[in-house]
């Protein structure tokens, strides 16, 4: 077993200037080289007025992205039925249907390390990794039935998927308990495979609800949070064997870890992380 206290994975300077809010894990937001004062905070303000859609609150915006028509694969201003402002979100386009990505991994630069408040309104950039936001898919999926589509890639080349019917993300007083039906596909059920997730709260560092006490991993390891060893926020039980908001790990370091991109009916051995990821919801 690799040394699970390991630094993390620090992102590029490229990745860095690319990704404003690419940040250290449970602590600073890591600054753009040279802008201070006014400047600074003027594009901070822009930054943020671009990931809300512009702060217009035009209702005119479609609720989701499968009520767009005839569009191609990009980001699109939405704003769901009952949620206060219009933002941004990644529509995926093609043969499978028409897709609102809610969470992207491709690589590091985007730390997923996170609190609760984070992951309840979103962080990253909707074109490049991101998590959309608990509070926007709990909006989205109290409307209609919805389904999950969860897609993997490998280092070698491979990918798989799953999909899961009458997809439901509860309230945050239910401390947005996540709800998911039938299950198809060719990476397993993951999510309600031993111990099952389903029915569970979200859970980040400052905020605790992945029934552990304690958890206890390969026989002799013992964690009181999932998230001490997963290091990014998810809907935990005891761990269960879906977490896909890890701690990135590169080509050839990518197995041995506790914390990782990992579906663990997908691929052996168990402890492997993926490449990449994406989660998208579309109507039934």
């Amino acid at each position: 077993m690799k040394d699970i206290t390991r630094g993390k994975f620090h992102p590029s300077i490229r990745d860095i200037k690319a990704l404003h809010d690419a940040k250290e894990p449970h602590s600073k937001q890591v600054k753009m080289g040279g802008l201070s004062g006014w400047s600074g905070s003027m594009l901070t303000l822009l930054l943020i007025y671009m990931q809300t859609g512009g702060g217009s609150g035009n209702t005119a915006a479609p609720p989701d992205c499968s009520v767009i028509p005839n569009g191609a694969s990009g980001v699109y201003t939405i704003q769901p039925a009952g949620f206060r402002y219009s933002f941004q979100a990644y529509c995926e386009m093609g043969a499978n249907g028409v897709w609102t990505v809610i969470q992207k991994r491709t690589g590091g630069a985007v730390a997923f390390d996170r609190e609760w408040a984070a992951y309840k309104n979103g962080f990253g950039f909707a074109s490049w990794d991101h998590w959309l936001g608990l509070e926007k898919i709990s909006v989205m999926t109290k409307s209609k039935r919805w389904k999950l589509r969860v897609d993997l890639w490998d280092f070698e080349g491979g990918s798989a998927y799953a999909e899961y019917d009458d997809f439901r993300v509860g309230d945050e007083s239910t401390n947005y308990r996540l709800s998911v039906g039938r299950y198809r596909g060719t990476a397993g059920d993951a999510i309600q495979s031993y111990p099952g997730q389903n029915g569970y709260g979200f859970s980040t560092f400052d905020r605790d609800n992945d029934g552990c006490d304690p958890c206890i991993f390969f026989g002799d390891i013992a964690a009181s949070s999932c998230t001490d060893f997963d290091r990014g926020g998810w809907w935990y039980s005891k761990c269960g064997s879906a977490s896909l908001n890890g701690e990135w790990h590169p080509k050839g370091d990518n197995t041995g870890w506790l914390s990782g991109l990992h579906w663990l009916t997908w691929k052996r051995p168990v402890s492997y992380s993926a490449r990449a990821t994406r989660m998208m919801i579309a109507p039934m």
